[in-house]
């Protein structure tokens, strides 16, 4: 019995512990076996016994606290049928109303490990590992098309361009050091690139050693893969280095080294380092990224900068990888000239760079322009191979050339506007605008007022003394002079604030007309009207002498008027504005172009439209990436039809003075539209820029000179902003001219001021015994200098450039909200004519023309608020300016620049 009770013991131990944790289970086992030993009963105890240690262990933790142990007694409990458990509201059965004020705006988090897309997903390790494999092998393939272009024997050569920016840098000279590093003996020819070949690492190198000249050595950098910029310590670069750089970096630049040169001759050398610090601060204000300035007095230093020339793989500029270009090596004018002829072939040769070349693209030559291509010949330099020794010589032509390429039907001609049977056969439907002689008032956004067929201008409904004439109703204020009119009483709300809104034609008010008695000596029926008497003229000239000269000081101290002009009194202000329209809102008004058609340039709507830019954009860039002669090899490009006035202006192309590049063009980069480009004038600039100054921009591989408009650079729905008469130093704005379209939108502006060239050296004549023939000197090269950058926009002939005047006038007399208003117009017909305007002051009120007052141009005005004497009231007039055309830039000092620049002047 005793061990069919132990093993019950242990099965329910068992049982009981087998689910619970350690602590739990040892509690409940010990009570178990506490309550199935066969122990007798206890005697009872004194109360205040202790309980003995060994049977104190195997109590329960939750029974050690001193309470007895025994049995509850026995309570009666009544059941709780009173409370009724109700189902819960069921959460995905709730209203929106009760989840929206449940939520009250908060907003759900997710969780951090949700991942909701399978790119989001949890990878496992070996698809993590299969990722990183298939990056590596597309960083490897980008890698492999980058530097396939100067693999191999025939590869082309790296272009490195060398930089001096202190006056006693030599080029030539740190070439020399860096050839010999790496132990090659090859000599330097006298001038112009430099070609080496390092069998160490088995490429190419193409030195292009530069003066500090600016175009020269942007335009080597422009198609350089790496730029070397020159330091010699203890000299500065000063303004024509900072400017070299800027300038350089501007216009897009790949790979970027610097050297120092001459750096053994600091002393002690303890400063060398100190020297090396102070250049790579300099430095790194331009290129951050750059991490060491390297020492052309070392030879292992030197030998670390080949390494990276010829192991680092050029990162290129945005805008130049988007076409075909090459450096020309060598120029070639085709030897059948005829002197009576102006142009003729010129055979460039170069390695391709890029994407591929194309026959039927037009190409860009340095300053010269754009030239069709005759054709495109191989010019593959030649190789030696090894032949076995039992091969039999075979004979070749060498003297064959071999054609690469031929332009087809398809080729991109050289017109720059379109033709008139497409654009200009509608232009005699269009309806011709209004003469002003027609119109009754100004245009006001898309409607001319009081210009309606059938009469006259109505007359204002004014109250009139009994016997006043005509003649004498032009002298009288319709008001009296201490109450409001009882036509103002009738734009008055109930809250005391005036309206706004000017009836729309005088003919829906009613009008009073005076009658005409035939005595004009009669009293006055309203003996408290005012009479209004012009002043003499002699004082009202003095007044306004007065009254200008003030106004003058105030705008040069705070320019709250920069579009205010002043009106001549013997000038009809409809004859001198009769371009000028009014516009309630300049962002939202339309304008109505067939109002500006008879103002319009020569040959404006011939310009090149384009209405999905982007869309055109995208596709003139993917026609490029297929066919061409593909990049890397060296060809041949035969150009026709090129002016011989280039052959005698660049004589050595390149030489380091004139490095000369060739790019290709996109389709339909040659034809001519609105071209806007943003422009930033740097806040260290010390005066503004005028609109319309003469300019030299570059844009990508071409340059132009410009006389741009400026405007502000805002996304107006209506396309209409604000001509800015000068650009600030700081401020940009949007610079506007036709030339001809460049694709890229991330294509670099840069803006160059010209400064006048010196004076050329007294000519020569030559003197016979039958003519004196004059010796043309050459021009001097004018001197550029940055003034500003930006980068282009798209094109639009539809921006509307509106330029703004405000005319102001100074209050008269005022009578709380009714003002008169003088000094704004001088005629009475100039009132009657800009009427529709509304007037606004300095300090936000707004008001209409009531009447006009007198004949010399005195008119009463309305105004929402109260007006002070000090303040001065203002309309604001609006006309369309239109940019002009750009001169492509050939190097400075062409009769065609001079004009050019002269009429922008004027």
């Amino acid at each position: 019995m005793l061990d069919e009770n132990l093993q019950c013991q242990d099965l329910l131990a068992y049982g009981a512990c087998a689910t619970l944790s350690p602590q739990i289970a040892f509690c409940i086992a010990n009570i178990i076996l506490i309550s199935f030993s066969p122990s007798p009963k206890p005697s009872p105890k004194p109360r205040g016994t202790a309980i003995p240690s060994d049977k104190l262990a195997t109590i329960p933790f939750r029974f050690k606290a001193g309470a007895a142990m025994g049995s509850l007694p026995d309570v009666h409990h009544h059941r709780n049928t009173t409370k009724v458990s109700h189902k819960p509201f069921k959460s995905r059965h709730s209203t929106k109303g009760f989840i929206k004020e449940l939520t009250k705006g908060k907003i759900e988090r997710h969780e951090k490990d949700s991942r909701k897309t399978p790119h989001q997903q949890v990878l496992s390790k070996i698809e993590r590992r299969n990722q990183a494999k298939q990056l590596r092998q597309v960083k490897h393939r980008e890698n492999a098309k980058a530097t396939s272009v100067f693999a191999g024997p025939t590869g082309a050569p790296r272009i490195v361009a060398v930089v001096p920016l202190c006056e006693d840098c030599d080029a030539n000279a740190a070439i020399r050091k860096l050839n010999q590093s790496v132990d090659s003996d090859i000599e330097m020819p006298g001038e112009g690139p430099w070609k080496v070949r390092i069998e160490r690492f088995g490429q190419s190198v193409l030195y292009v050693p530069l003066k500090r000249e600016l175009v020269s050595a942007m335009n080597a950098c422009r198609v350089a893969d790496f730029v070397v910029f020159l330091c010699y310590p203890g000299q500065d670069a000063g303004q024509e280095g900072d400017q070299l750089i800027r300038a350089i970096e501007s216009q897009g630049i790949s790979n970027v080294l610097t050297m120092v040169q001459g750096l053994d001759a600091v002393q002690p050398a303890k400063k060398q380092p100190q020297v090396v610090a102070s250049l790579k601060s300099y430095i790194t204000h331009f290129f951050p990224t750059l991490e060491k300035v390297h020492s052309l007095d070392s030879d292992r230093e030197c030998a670390n900068v080949i390494r990276s020339l010829c192991t680092t793989t050029p990162k290129g500029i945005v805008w130049r990888e988007d076409r075909s270009w090459m450096l020309v090596e060598n120029v070639q004018w085709s030897e059948s000239l005829v002197e009576s002829h102006d142009h003729a072939g010129v055979a460039l040769t170069g390695v391709v760079r890029g994407k591929g070349l194309k026959a039927n693209r037009l190409v860009q030559v340095g300053d010269w322009g754009y030239f069709q291509i005759e054709k495109i010949a191989d010019a593959s330099l030649p190789t030696s191979k090894k032949r076995k020794a039992e091969e039999m010589t075979v004979d070749t032509d060498d003297g064959a050339i071999k054609i690469l390429e031929m332009p087809d039907e398809g080729q991109n001609d050289l017109d720059e506007l379109a033709p008139y049977d497409e654009t200009m056969h509608d232009v005699g439907e269009a309806p011709m605008s209004e003469m002003p002689s027609e119109r009754k008032g100004v245009l006001l956004d898309d409607h001319h007022y009081y210009s309606d067929e059938g009469g006259s201008m109505p007359l204002q409904p004014k109250k009139l003394p009994k016997g006043t004439s005509n003649y004498q109703s032009a002298w009288f204020l319709g008001d009296m002079s201490d109450t409001y009119s009882s036509a103002d009483e009738d734009h008055i709300d109930d809250e005391g604030d005036l309206s706004m809104e000017p009836p729309s034609h005088v003919q829906d008010e009613p009008i009073i007309t005076a009658e005409p008695d035939p005595t004009e000596a009669t009293p006055s029926e309203y003996p408290q009207s005012e009479a209004f008497n012009d002043p003499s003229l002699l004082d009202e000239v003095h007044e306004l002498e007065a009254y200008r000269t003030s106004r003058k000081v105030s705008a040069a101290e705070d320019r709250e008027y920069p579009d205010e002009i002043e009106m001549h009194p013997s000038v009809l202000a409809r004859e001198r504005l009769s371009r000028y329209r009014g516009l309630r809102s300049l962002k939202t008004s339309p304008w109505d172009t067939a109002e500006d058609k008879p103002h319009e340039p020569q040959d404006y709507d011939r310009l090149l439209r384009i209405p999905d830019y982007r869309s055109a954009r995208k596709h003139a860039a993917n026609e490029a990436l297929v066919g061409g002669i593909a990049p890397g090899r060296r060809v041949t490009i035969h150009l026709r039809n090129v002016p011989l006035s280039l052959r005698h202006q660049h004589q050595a192309p390149s030489s380091p003075s004139n490095p000369l590049t060739a790019f290709s063009l996109l389709r339909h980069e040659h034809k001519r539209t609105v071209v806007n480009a943003t422009i930033t004038l740097p806040s260290t600039t010390p005066s503004p820029l005028a609109s319309k100054s003469p300019l030299l921009i570059q844009i990508g591989p071409r340059r132009f000179l410009i006389n741009p408009l400026f405007s502000e650079l805002s996304n107006a729905p209506n396309n209409v902003h604000k001509y800015l008469r000068f650009l600030h130093p700081g401020q940009t704005a949007v610079a506007s001219f036709i030339a001809p379209l460049t694709w890229s939108s991330s294509t670099p502006c840069l803006y160059f001021l010209l400064s006048p060239p010196l004076p050329p050296p007294p000519s020569t004549t030559t003197t016979t015994t039958t003519t004196t023939t004059p010796t043309k000197q050459p021009t001097t090269p004018q001197l550029l200098l940055l003034a500003a950058t930006g980068t282009l926009l798209a094109p639009s002939p539809s921006r509307v450039l509106a330029k703004r005047i405000v005319l102001t006038g100074a209050p008269f007399k005022i009578h709380r909200k009714l003002v008169t208003v003088r000094y704004m117009f001088f005629h009475k017909e100039d009132v009657e004519w800009f009427r529709a305007l509304r007037l606004w002051t300095r300090r936000g009120r707004q008001g209409f023309v009531r009447e006009s007052l007198g004949t010399h141009g005195y008119f009463k005005a309305v105004f929402d608020g109260r007006v002070g004497m000090q303040e001065s009231v203002g309309v604001s007039l609006f006309k369309r300016v239109w940019p002009r055309a750009a001169v492509a830039w050939t190097g400075g000092g062409g009769e065609e620049e001079e004009v050019v620049m002269g009429d922008a002047v004027a």
